[in-house]
């Protein structure tokens, strides 16, 4: 008998697949249905940041801006070398009208990762 996570019924597996569905569902354009899944994932492992950085990835992705940017900022807690959690986390405070907090992050994640579009958006000669 597979081990299953407390009173949920959840296997490893069915995370595993939840969270391969939440990736394919995010790609096809439907953030919410992918946050759906990711919340029964992160639910049962919520250490799991990769899960956390997806589901950060959907908020975004769904204009839910509050939710997406708590998210990243768990992710950076976890992983502060993250160049592309910095920059979605910039592009984050850029759609809230947070110039100063999205510059300083799309600077770090340029310093972390030396990504073209990393470098375009720290505007280091500014």
């Amino acid at each position: 008998m597979p081990e299953t996570s407390g009173s949920t019924g959840r296997t490893p597996e069915t995370d595993v697949i939840d969270f391969r569905a939440a990736e394919q569902l995010l790609a096809a354009r439907d953030p919410r249905g992918a946050v759906k899944l990711l919340d029964s994932v992160i639910g049962a492992h919520p250490e799991n940041t990769a899960a956390r950085l997806l589901r950060a990835r959907a908020f975004f992705a769904a204009a839910q801006l509050r939710p997406a940017e708590l998210e990243f900022t768990v992710v950076l807690e976890r992983e502060p070398d993250n160049a592309f959690a910095h920059f979605a986390l910039a592009r984050t405070y850029e759609r809230q009208n947070r110039p100063d907090q999205a510059r300083r992050h799309f600077r770090l994640a340029a310093a972390l990762d030396p990504n073209p579009q990393y470098l375009r958006c720290a505007r280091f000669d500014d």
